[in-house]
């Protein structure tokens, strides 16, 4: 049965509990240290695709179709189509983002949905079934972890700031006055940008290349929670556009996000030494 996805107060429990049975169907094949059960293809371009990967957006498409018949579709694992673009609505998912970490054992992996109007997103769940993390979040509604709301970080300078990047930068970036703390990569984007969100990493730098799908669902969990994430123009993202691949994206709590796109520029261009605080 439909349900009205404006009222999103009663729309997230629902795109909840699509995403936690999502994440019971990869479960299946899911095998703790161990490679999954689920047989492995790969793409043109040499990343793998599972047979968990499939199954999980064949359902998505099902229930997503069934709570939101009006909606455009677009997710990792489906062909895409130029009439998304005409609609208004959009369903964006990626059905496990962090597919190699799934088939090696790895339980960084998340199923990610946002849904999509005007460009923008307005309700969003990063589902991590083998952690048990559940972040969710509905435009002006808080983001939430597990049911518990997270509150915009009180940092207010990138002194020790613990930082996600691309190992290309990790010299550039120890080279600053910030004595910044190198923190761990998971393999899904979706989840090392939630877990700015949620305190865990104060930035995280992703390199070019990333798809709207893997950061749609991350993109309304950190703005609701007090985050911001943007390519180095510093716009807002705007979704279902013909060209889903991004720039250089940088996740920080809003008042460093000026800092943290000044030092990512100048490091980028060559200047690994530079100051943020010099430079604003």
């Amino acid at each position: 049965m439909p349900v009205d996805p404006f009222d999103v107060v009663n729309f997230l429990p629902h795109l909840e509990k699509v995403a936690r049975s999502a994440g019971d169907i990869a479960l299946r094949f899911f095998n703790p240290g161990e490679r999954t059960s689920a047989v492995v293809s790969y793409k043109s371009g040499g990343s793998p695709v599972t047979e968990a990967d499939l199954l999980v957006d064949r359902f998505l498409v099902q229930e997503m179709r069934r709570l939101t018949p009006k909606a455009a579709w677009l997710s990792e694992e489906s062909t895409d189509s130029d009439a998304r673009l005409t609609n208004h609505q959009l369903i964006i998912v990626d059905p496990i983002d962090g597919t190699t970490a799934f088939a090696r054992g790895d339980s960084r992996w998340a199923i990610s949905i946002a849904y999509i109007v005007a460009g923008q997103p307005i309700a969003g769940v990063v589902h991590a079934p083998a952690l048990d993390e559940t972040f969710t979040a509905a435009v002006g509604q808080g983001a939430f972890l597990n049911g518990r709301q997270l509150v915009a970080p009180g940092r207010n300078t990138l002194a020790s700031a613990a930082i996600v990047a691309p190992k290309s930068m990790h010299p550039a970036l120890q080279r600053t006055v910030h004595n910044f703390i190198l923190a761990p990569r998971a393999p899904s984007l979706a989840l090392r940008l939630a877990d700015v969100a949620a305190g865990r990493h104060d930035l995280v730098i992703a390199a070019p290349n990333s798809r709207d799908w893997d950061i749609a669902a991350a993109d309304i969990i950190l703005r609701e929670a007090g985050s911001f994430l943007s390519e180095l123009d510093e716009a807002p993202l705007v979704y279902n556009r013909a060209r889903v691949t991004r720039g250089m994206l940088i996740a920080a709590p809003a008042p460093l996000f000026n800092e943290t796109r000044a030092l990512v520029i100048a490091a980028s261009e060559g200047d690994p030494t530079y100051d943020a605080d010099v430079g604003k």
